[in-house]
């Protein structure tokens, strides 16, 4: 039996949590209260651009940045003659009704679809579609049962269905008022859309709550604990709407002193989520690393000791890997292109074993589609997961700053030898006066102690310039900042790091008089490229002078 657990113990934040008996965590919804969510919602939506190029439209759906439309997502509703043009099947300001299939994502628009697709109990209803399909999540004997079913249900033209697993052993009356409620809405949103002048909203999907008591609420779940009144209450009422009388005696409010998660040990598995190694229980790990392009997953036996040989070892690892690397996908919300790199095995038949596992704990565990290959001869597995929510990355990470999300910097010799470089390279390609490099001490160190020599070198190479190492103690490395002096009083800046306009005028004022306080100084990004530094480094060049003659001394 399993547990639904919901948390929010901050407004900020709402976790809905499925766990076993065993208070192990099966699956995992974090939502941002303050995120707006439009996927699958449903919108008006007016045609603002056709590009035959992508044979595509751009949509107007009211959220500002416009849609992506393709020529697949169409529906024959719309299409009167040629089914292969975009420009013989819409027009511009023509008027229709859309759905969000994929979110908008950092530069990428938001994909929309006139396939609607509503969402119940026991059915999808498809408007406008006469295609009646069965789960393919659903076994060949209860695939017999449902279709004896489908003969009984009353289906309007033009509607079309897919039969969900929640439908199994279920009452034919039951699954057919799911169809007149999901009907009632579709008419619903067309008569919005009939009223309605301008592309907007028409009808909002995302009720999380509503959706997971939908979705998850069956004779496998024994109780849904809610540590939030508010929750609490709203959750009665939902469970009023769905029809599922028999979880008001499940429900209950949590009012102990110690916290929901963290009760239940859920706090600790959601930790493991933030690590990119996660330990196998025999002894090997997997590794989870996620990029623009894809998730690789490798597989490594680490301290894994039990096999025969190399090959049982191998098969072994693999095998207890693809639970849960089906685990971590789904509590992750890991979605797009997936490589997992196994070990590699000689024996073709445990290449297929590790294969049918996996597909088995993917398969009938997770709700997203997930499309999965044949391990190659290198040892690789592709596979690819629809994208349902926001993963973890993206809720709770953010871009670092120095490695600008590479997961790497270069080492402080590196650095050093490519500020020589830059500067030998400015000072041939302009008439140049003086150059300021301001970097980390450790570089100013380096440079200053390890490369003084090639410093003078350049210096007299070229008679008219003069070089300034100036360290900064709250810039920190990769960042430099180098500001170049022309001869003709032409000033540029050509390398620009970190350092606030408001924070440099407030405290340099007050410290850098004192070139004792200078590591005090405070720096932080900024990408005004118009700031004139110069001014006030020339007025206090002198104690730059001797700060720099003291680093010299020492």
């Amino acid at each position: 039996m399993k547990k639904i657990l919901i948390n929010l113990s901050y407004n900020e934040e709402l976790r809905i949590a499925i766990i076993n008996d065993k208070n192990i965590l099966d699956n995992l919804y974090i939502i941002n209260i303050n995120y707006k969510n439009n996927k699958s919602n449903i919108y008006k939506g007016k045609v603002v651009k056709i590009e035959p190029s992508l044979n595509a439209a751009f949509i107007d759906y009211g959220e500002g940045k416009n849609g992506f439309l393709s020529i697949k997502e169409i529906s024959d509703n719309y299409i009167k003659n040629n089914k292969n043009s975009i420009n013989k099947i819409l027009y511009k300001n023509q008027e229709l009704i859309v759905q969000v299939i994929k979110e908008e994502k950092k530069n990428k628009c938001a994909y929309l679809s006139t396939f609607i697709c509503l969402a119940g109990q026991y059915v999808v209803l498809m408007p406008n579609n006469n295609k009646v399909c069965i789960s393919k999540r659903i076994n060949n004997e209860n695939k017999i049962k449902i279709k004896n079913i489908l003969n009984r249900l009353y289906i309007p033209e033009n509607i079309g269905l897919i039969i969900r697993t929640n439908s199994i052993n279920k009452k034919i009356e039951d699954i057919q008022n799911d169809i007149n409620s999901k009907l009632k809405h579709w008419n619903f949103i067309k008569s919005i859309y009939n009223k309605v002048s301008k592309p907007c909203l028409i009808y909002n999907e995302n009720n999380f709550i509503l959706n997971i008591f939908r979705d998850y609420l069956n004779d496998n779940i024994n109780e849904i604990i809610i540590d939030n009144n508010d929750i609490f209450e709203i959750s009665k009422k939902y469970i009023f709407i769905l029809g599922k009388l028999n979880f008001i005696k499940k429900i209950f409010l949590y009012n102990e002193n110690i916290p929901l998660f963290i009760k239940f040990n859920i706090e600790n598995q959601i930790d493991l989520l933030f690590k990119k190694k996660i330990n196998l229980p025999s002894g090997g790990s997997i590794i989870i690393d996620s990029t623009e392009a894809l998730t690789a997953i490798d597989v490594n036996s680490s301290k894994y000791k039990k096999g025969l040989n190399i090959e049982d070892t191998a098969f072994n690892t693999n095998l207890e890997a693809t639970q849960e690397i089906a685990k971590q996908l789904r509590l992750r919300d890991i979605s797009g292109l997936i490589v997992i790199d196994f070990i590699d095995m000689n024996n073709i038949n445990n290449n297929k074993k590790i294969e049918e596992n996996l597909y088995k704990y993917i398969y009938y565990n997770d709700k997203a589609k997930i499309k999965m290959g044949n391990i190659s001869k290198f040892g690789l597995l592709e596979l690819t997961r629809q994208r349902i929510n926001n993963s973890i990355n993206e809720i709770y990470f953010l871009t670092c700053n120095r490695c600008k999300g590479i997961g790497y910097i270069r080492n402080i010799k590196s650095l050093s030898i490519h500020i020589l470089r830059l500067i030998e390279n400015e000072i041939i390609n302009n008439n140049l006066k003086e150059l300021h490099i301001i970097t980390p001490i450790s570089i100013a160190t380096y440079l200053l102690n390890e490369k003084r020599i090639f410093i003078n070198n350049i210096e007299k190479k070229n008679n008219k310039i003069k070089l300034f190492i100036i360290p900064f103690n709250n810039i920190k490395i990769p960042n430099f900042y180098i500001y170049k002096i022309k001869n003709k009083n032409k000033k540029k800046v050509i390398d620009n790091y970190s350092i606030s306009k408001n924070k440099f005028i407030n405290n340099i004022k007050n410290k850098l008089i004192n070139y004792n306080n200078y590591n005090n100084l405070y720096f932080k990004e900024y990408k005004e490229n118009n700031f004139n530094l110069y001014i006030f480094i020339k007025k206090y060049i002198n104690h730059f002078i001797v700060f720099i003659k003291n680093i010299l001394l020492f």
